[in-house]
């Protein structure tokens, strides 16, 4: 009894009612359990020498942590998780601009916390596993646990292509997803499958760059890696490599967004109350009667995820 009138009087004292504070609260934690599971799969992998987790482990632990953070954070924030994806959102007019910057910040930082996490976490093992000696290159190199580097095959060009289509792969199928009129997900399954989906891109576009395909996944870990003793070397590998995985999947969502607008959803079926707003909309201005028909369309699904 006392424990609960303890707890009564902590959510009372703690609990925040702004809604933006509420929604950077949950974008926060739904990133860092991104970034924890996803980056410590790979420590473990790495630092045990694939004895205990190889490619497909890394990479099915990555889709199991989306399903999981949209689970933490989808119906406060919408849990986007990546800047990229909530850039494609404001494009198609689901998301405000202007909560765009603080979207991307909260996620840069999210990221960036999740990636301390993970260092902390395997503290020891990445210690005996490089002998103290933390490195960008060579056969003991720790960096590429924590943010993606080119294969040495990998063209700056090609990388970006590789990206571009990752995240525009990604985009559509989200849309897809939280399409109501194509074959939508049994509402609550929705993480499940972006899950599924993600795990699918990793197993056929992973081996070029280790498709990070969000640009503050990446960028966060990374900047983590510069002040935590890797120093300066993590943005001039892969000839100066850092810059793709932030500004191609920006580009590859925009490309994804548009494309399943233009061969999907433009022409599905519109209702009465549609047609008679989109008939009104073409008038020139002075024709149009006041008040103007509204579209009342639900984007609470695809806020969602």
């Amino acid at each position: 009894m006392a424990w609960g009138h303890v707890q009564q009087k902590a959510r009372r004292w703690l609990r925040v009612r702004n809604t933006i504070a509420r929604e950077c609260l949950a974008e926060f934690l739904g990133v860092f359990v991104l970034l924890l599971i996803t980056v410590a799969a790979t420590a473990q992998g790495v630092t045990s020498q694939n004895t205990k987790g190889n490619f497909f482990c890394m990479y099915l632990a990555g889709a199991i942590a989306v399903i999981m953070a949209i689970y933490v954070s989808g119906g406060v924030s919408g849990g986007h998780l990546n800047p990229a994806y909530t850039l494609g959102l404001c494009a198609l007019g689901r998301f405000p601009w202007t909560k765009l910057p603080l979207y991307a910040l909260i996620q840069l930082v999210g990221s960036f916390t999740g990636a301390a996490a993970v260092f902390a976490l395997y503290y020891d093992a990445i210690q005996d596993y490089t002998n103290g000696n933390l490195t960008v290159y060579g056969p003991r190199e720790t960096a590429s646990i924590f943010s993606s580097y080119p294969a040495p095959y990998l063209s700056l060009s090609n990388g970006f292509l590789d990206q571009v289509m990752g995240t525009s792969m990604l985009m559509i199928g989200i849309l897809a997803i939280v399409d109501a009129r194509n074959k939508p997900v049994p509402k609550g399954l929705e993480p499940v499958v972006v899950g599924m989906l993600v795990f699918s891109i990793g197993l056929s576009m992973g081996s070029n760059c280790g498709y990070p395909i969000n640009p503050t996944r990446d960028l966060g870990p990374r900047l983590f890696t510069y002040v935590a003793g890797w120093g300066s070397e993590v943005f001039r590998a892969g000839n100066y490599w850092w810059w793709i995985p932030v500004v191609a999947p920006c580009v590859g969502a925009l490309l994804g967004s548009f494309l399943y607008q233009i061969f999907v959803e433009f022409h599905h079926p519109v209702s009465e109350n549609e047609e008679e707003a989109l008939e009104v909309d073409a008038l020139p201005e002075n024709k149009k009667e006041n008040p103007v028909y509204t579209i009342n369309m639900d984007y609470s699904l695809s806020h969602r995820l």
